[in-house]
């Protein structure tokens, strides 16, 4: 059985699972035909040893700065992507892959500030365990609180990075 996957419309966190890794460098092996130019991270929780996930895996995706996003919106349908749009966030296009979803990519100009802060959070959590327990406890707790009401752990998880982001 993977160890990715999330039912639509439902909340959980898992334990973080070491096979991560090793399935975010097979999906970008993967995918890499379809689009050579972009470059790609492993961003989100699963990108973090030690840290409760959703069990689906976030896929930073890079395009020039001098290219538009759009350009690689039919390569990522091509490696078998649904395109879901800016998902609300400027200068950002958003993607899934499995029923459940087990993937998502965030495709945005590589080096931007978004990159930066999809990776840098990323960093953060990586190197600071007081952060990375604080966070890991309010996602646990949001999970139990709101299993049936993705905005609602998305929005209330949100403040905890929004805080990183302002301190920067």
């Amino acid at each position: 059985m993977s160890p990715l996957g999330l039912e639509s419309g439902t909340v959980r966190v898992v334990e973080y699972d070491p096979q991560w890794p090793a399935l975010y460098a097979a999906e970008v092996a993967r995918i890499q035909p379809f689009a050579p130019t972009l470059g790609f991270e492993h961003v989100g929780s699963t990108a973090v040893p030690g840290l409760c996930a959703k069990p689906v895996l976030d896929i930073l995706a890079g395009h020039p700065q001098t290219a538009s996003p759009l350009e690689f919106v039919r390569a990522l349908e091509r490696a078998g992507y649904e395109h879901r749009g800016d998902a609300g966030i400027p200068d950002h296009q958003f993607f899934r892959r499995g029923q459940p979803r087990a993937y998502h990519i965030h495709l945005v100009a590589r080096d931007s500030a978004l990159w930066r802060q999809y990776v840098g959070f990323r960093d953060y959590l990586r190197t600071d365990a007081r952060a990375r327990q604080e966070y890991d406890a309010l996602k646990r707790a949001l999970a139990e609180r709101f299993p049936h009401d993705r905005a609602a752990y998305i929005e209330r998880k949100s403040s905890f990075v929004r805080r990183w982001i302002l301190r920067r």
